[in-house]
């Protein structure tokens, strides 16, 4: 049975994401990274992913950004498919490391919490 591929969806600026990343290649596996703020996931792509992680979207929204605060995420009530949207159009509103194998994925903060796909 082979290997599910790993992938990553990560920004090499953010200290998190290196350190999910390192884990990841220090446990032999080299996954597929996607640099998402430069190609964000689609909203389909992004629909499923937070299905993987059983979470919504205002679970993984990064809401002390700045695009945020002035969007007034956290005050404002948005919907999640409005919530979805914005993060496809401004992708520094997803936390990150996510890290997706197969059928599961997780938030890699901290990055201890990719060890369980592994």
């Amino acid at each position: 049975m082979a290997k599910a591929a790993v992938t990553i969806y990560h920004n090499p600026r953010c200290g998190k994401s290196r350190q999910t990343l390192a884990r990841i290649q220090e446990a032999g596996i080299e996954p597929t990274v996607v640099l998402y703020l430069e190609t964000p996931p689609s909203k389909a792509k992004l629909k499923e992913v937070l299905g993987l992680l059983k979470l919504g979207p205002m679970d993984v929204i990064r809401k002390k950004e700045s695009v945020a605060k002035e969007l007034g995420i956290g005050k404002k009530a948005y919907s999640d498919a409005a919530l979805i949207e914005l993060m496809v159009k401004h992708p520094i509103l997803i936390e990150r490391p996510i890290v997706v194998k197969g059928k599961k994925a997780v938030l890699g903060r901290p990055p201890e919490n990719v060890d369980a796909l592994l």
